[in-house]
């Protein structure tokens, strides 16, 4: 029996040590699993950059969006508002033409309450003129037609218009048509010093 066990024992050991040297990395296998790793390291790295960038290009395309949603439901009555602007501009002239006339004219009058009522309407939906006389000139919100010599007005101040503009919200949905003071020219002086 204790031959059996000796026996035995020796090859017990040796069956250890021959899985020993199975799951014992070599020199060779140590740098291909170094090498695996990092390459899984840069690889999941990358990935997660990627998905970074993904996320805040989605929430930049998310902004985007909800800012053009808003400013289309902001402006979308804009054709409409320069169609009825035509609809103004004819009441303002029929007014203007009986203005001239001393005798009172109930159809002059409905015209300008049906006037006064359409621009209290237009007033609620964000469309205001835009106010011009004595103002500086202002290429942004008026469209100079013609200067005109003056003494009474200091250089490029608005003194006379010859068509109302309008801003729907903050935006100019018409420019105001305008004469645009300037100094009268010395040209008559100039010649009566000659002679």
């Amino acid at each position: 029996m204790t031959e059996e066990k000796e026996n035995d024992i020796p090859e017990e050991e040796s069956g250890q040590k021959s899985r020993e040297t199975e799951t014992e990395p070599t020199a060779e296998d140590a740098p291909l699993e170094i090498d695996e790793k990092e390459e899984l390291e840069k690889s999941l790295k990358k990935a997660n950059d990627k998905y970074v960038r993904l996320y805040a290009d989605f929430e930049n395309y998310k902004k985007i969006a909800a800012r053009n949603k808003e400013e289309l439901l902001k402006y979308a009555n804009d054709d409409l508002m320069s169609g009825v602007l035509t609809v103004i501009d004819h009441l303002e002239l029929a007014l203007q033409h009986t203005a001239e006339s001393k005798k009172p004219n109930p159809l002059a009058e409905g015209v300008e309450l049906t006037l006064k009522e359409l621009r209290n309407i237009l007033e609620k939906h964000g469309l205001v003129t835009i106010d011009t006389l004595g103002k500086p000139f202002d290429p942004a919100v008026h469209h100079a037609m013609s200067q005109i010599e003056t003494e009474d007005a200091k250089a490029n101040t608005v003194v006379k218009e010859f068509r109302k503009g309008y801003m729907l919200k903050d935006r100019v949905l018409r420019a105001a048509m305008v004469g645009v003071a300037k100094k009268p020219s010395d040209t008559g002086n100039a010649a009566s010093e000659d002679n």
